[in-house]
């Protein structure tokens, strides 16, 4: 049977599949973002402790496989989670780290100059964080933003250990059924990269409106 074929035929498998996976990464992104906004500004704190929470926090999710991470989340927490809540928590919390430093690189990249005439202005600090500084700050760091995006609709497959229907769980069914590895696993890599590449040119659109924008 070939890849066609085996994507054919098991098409609602790998729809079914596809569908976890979708789910799993936007939940994840949600999850990834609010944290991630919450750590940089621990991390950008003058409060001393607080800073170095956030740097303990970054530093071990960066330091640490997200595999091992998943399987404490749902394996050896005294709170039974369920299997999608416990990958939308190991990703979440995993990419929310590299996300922190993302959004740090940007915010620090922004030019002190504006937040000083922003200030002169009569505009608080909150204001000029909101208004001035974190538009700036995300427009010039959106290609890795959309890079960590693109991450974690791969990283997402990992929740196949823990049982998770989602695309490789399906596909590793499917090998099961057809007692062929080749075909149903370049049809999850083929599912993947349409997501993945959907992804890179949503984020591609959204870079050059920007900068359309600022043109104008």
């Amino acid at each position: 049977m070939s890849v066609f074929e085996t994507l054919w035929e098991y098409k609602e498998m790998y729809l079914q599949g596809a569908g976890v996976t979708l789910l799993l990464t936007i939940c994840s992104i949600l999850f990834g973002v609010i944290l991630g906004f919450g750590l940089v500004f621990m991390r950008l704190s003058e409060v001393k402790p607080v800073r170095w929470l956030a740097t303990a926090y970054i530093e071990i999710f960066r330091g640490t496989p997200l595999l091992v991470q998943l399987l404490i989340i749902y394996f050896a927490l005294p709170i039974q989670v369920d299997k999608f809540t416990a990958g939308v928590i190991a990703v979440g919390l995993n990419s929310a780290a590299y996300l922190a430093e993302i959004f740090r690189a940007g915010i620090q990249g922004v030019d002190k100059g504006q937040v000083e005439a922003a200030r002169s202005l009569g505009m608080t600090q909150k204001q000029t964080m909101r208004y001035i500084v974190i538009p700036q700050a995300l427009r010039s760091v959106l290609p890795a933003i959309g890079n960590e995006f693109i991450v974690i609709i791969k990283e997402t497959s990992i929740v196949m250990v823990i049982g998770l229907a989602d695309l490789m769980y399906n596909a590793d069914l499917i090998r099961t059924k057809t007692y062929q590895p080749f075909p149903s696993l370049v049809g999850a890599a083929i599912v993947y990269f349409i997501m993945t590449f959907s992804m890179s040119k949503l984020i591609g659109r959204l870079e050059r409106k920007l900068n359309t924008n600022d043109k104008n």
